[in-house]
């Protein structure tokens, strides 16, 4: 918990016991159902709660703003992001029902009344939202494609609409029809952690 407080030391006493008890729900489900890496349990708020958080480095979400979040799984980067921005409206989508069960429990145990969760495709999904929000689930071109039509066409944020997806690596083959528009942030650049070290955040306004 100390990592969230390092990078983000603003963060209200009510949020403060929000992101405390994500360790203990977590784990709770974990023993049920695979929902993080085992491995990874344990390094909940570096690998998960703060990789979800540096979407809030690149840009502070304004009141009302209405963000997606697909293939969430047990709810990342969603969960963190409502957290950190009350006033705004999360759907998280999944097309694993038990993680969105998850997804809905946590929720509910940690009061976030912002989040909404759907088990489906997200080819299936309907409704416009200012940004769309990910955490690698396939390759960039693809999701684009899912989501192309999902975006609001008017802008009331710093950042245009568009997606804001979290990924690694050697992005170059990936992104190359999109080099125009793109914009890459290196987590590095915000967080010291060596596991930030190739992690970066694609925005593609749209």
């Amino acid at each position: 918990m100390t990592i969230i407080k390092k990078y983000f030391p603003d963060i209200t006493e009510k949020q403060n016991r929000q992101f405390g008890f994500l360790h203990e729900l977590y784990k709770e489900w974990n023993s049920k159902i695979n929902v993080i890496s085992r491995k990874d349990i344990d390094q909940l708020y570096e690998r998960h709660v703060l990789h979800s958080l540096a979407i809030a480095k690149i840009i502070s979400f304004k009141k009302k703003t209405a963000i997606l979040d697909v293939g969430t799984g047990g709810g990342f980067p969603g969960i963190p992001l409502a957290i950190l921005f009350p006033e705004c409206n999360f759907h998280l989508v999944d097309s694993i029902g038990k993680k969105i069960r998850v997804v809905q429990n946590i929720s509910q145990s940690i009061e976030l009344g912002n989040v909404t969760a759907e088990h489906n495709r997200v080819e299936k999904v309907r409704g416009e939202y200012d940004f769309i929000v990910s955490r690698a689930v396939t390759a960039f071109p693809v999701f684009f494609n899912w989501i192309k039509t999902n975006i609001k066409p008017d802008s009331k944020n710093e950042l245009e609409n568009g997606i804001l997806y979290l990924k690694g690596g050697n992005l170059e083959e990936e992104l190359k029809n999109f080099k125009s528009k793109i914009k890459i942030f290196d987590i590095y650049n915000y967080f010291s952690e060596p596991f930030f070290e190739t992690k970066k955040i694609i925005y593609l306004p749209i």
